[in-house]
């Protein structure tokens, strides 16, 4: 067989090993990223509240009563 009549390219196991390795390495990123984005998520809740306590505080130390 001659080789110069071959084709280059990339043959069906080649192309299933890397298929294969991209779905192993997007299940271990896709939980790790759904994690980290929960955390952003609580991280920016009690912000929120923190500076909500504040505005409420600073309304007391004005007006001497809380909002209801």
């Amino acid at each position: 067989m001659d080789n110069r009549h071959r084709q280059g390219g990339f043959t069906l196991i080649k192309l299933l090993i890397v298929v294969a390795i991209i779905g192993i390495l997007a299940s271990i990123a896709l939980p790790m990223f759904l994690d980290y984005r929960v955390r952003s998520y609580n991280v920016a809740a009690q912000t929120d509240f923190v500076n909500a306590r504040t505005s409420l505080e600073a309304y007391f130390a004005d007006n001497n009563i809380y909002l209801y």
